[in-house]
């Protein structure tokens, strides 16, 4: 199993650090995904992550991806 730390723009409540798990959590290929308020991070979890379909899944759920 590979991971990945993925810097998350835009959270504010814990009910976006669930907004962003849950995106996460619909790419293929994903196991677990832990987003960290405090942080501004998710920690990413799973076989064969594709990177862009990550970003793209946290885009369209309205957050913005730092270059990390």
């Amino acid at each position: 199993m590979e991971s990945r730390i993925i810097l998350v723009d835009g959270m504010t409540c814990g009910g976006c650090v669930n907004s962003v798990e849950r995106a996460l959590e619909r790419v293929p290929g994903v196991v677990k995904a832990r987003a960290s308020l405090e942080r501004k991070e998710a920690l990413v979890e799973g076989e064969h992550l594709d990177s862009d379909l990550l970003v793209h899944a946290l885009e369209d759920a309205g957050y913005e991806v730092r270059a990390s």
